[in-house]
């Protein structure tokens, strides 16, 4: 198994159904109360790729990139149209959209997040599939020149500054980014004729954990 970095052609996934999944179990006591847990820390993203698809030459182009990917043997990058930036999906990448961390004078590496808030409470989600040379980078709120003053790997969202930012000193970052997934299905089917009368493939993809 291995992951290629390679999008699915944003074309196709444009107009997908999908979108965060959480697990929660839930216990109803006899008294009526619940108890309500969950194993899972992060949630988990799936779409639907059969939607975007609106002729046979997208058929085409959706098979060929399933046997490039051995169907869900490999691992691939999503475009997500509605959650694909670090800012709102209206908006413009900015370096102080979303806060990475702060300096401690020794620490050189910082993952890429971005932060949910709603209601007084964060989920901090991390990004490790950000789009190369989207990712910009403030340091105590003055843009950093990439290549110079960090560098950022993109495929793991690690961004590495030259020298250890000075301690409490906050780091921000905006970005644009994809969603490691697979395909959920090692099989597609579908026909000229059913497609022609309006009957796309449901094509399941899924979010993996790297």
């Amino acid at each position: 198994m291995a992951f290629h970095e390679t999008r699915f052609p944003a074309n196709l996934s444009f107009g997908s159904v999908g979108g965060p999944q959480r697990k929660t179990d839930i216990v109803t006591l006899a008294n009526g109360y619940e108890e309500r847990n969950t194993p899972w820390a992060d949630s988990r993203r799936s779409y639907d790729a059969g939607v975007g698809l609106r002729s046979l030459d997208d058929v085409e182009a959706l098979i060929a990139f399933f046997e490039a990917r051995s169907g869900q043997l490999h691992a691939f990058r999503w475009k997500d149209w509605a959650d694909c930036k670090s800012c709102l999906p209206s908006g413009t990448v900015g370096p102080l959209d979303q806060r990475i961390g702060h300096g401690d004078g020794q620490t050189t590496e910082f993952q890429l997040t971005k932060t949910y808030s709603s209601g007084g409470v964060d989920y901090v989600r991390t990004i490790a599939k950000p789009v190369a040379g989207t990712v910009v980078v403030a340091l105590a709120g003055d843009p950093q020149v990439a290549g110079v003053d960090f560098e950022v790997d993109a495929t793991t969202g690690r961004v590495r500054f030259a020298a250890p930012p000075a301690k409490g000193a906050e780091l921000r970052a905006g970005f644009e980014f994809d969603v490691p997934v697979r395909f959920d299905t090692d099989q597609i089917q579908t026909s000229v004729s059913s497609f022609r009368a309006g009957d796309v493939p449901t094509v399941p993809v899924v979010e993996v954990r790297l």
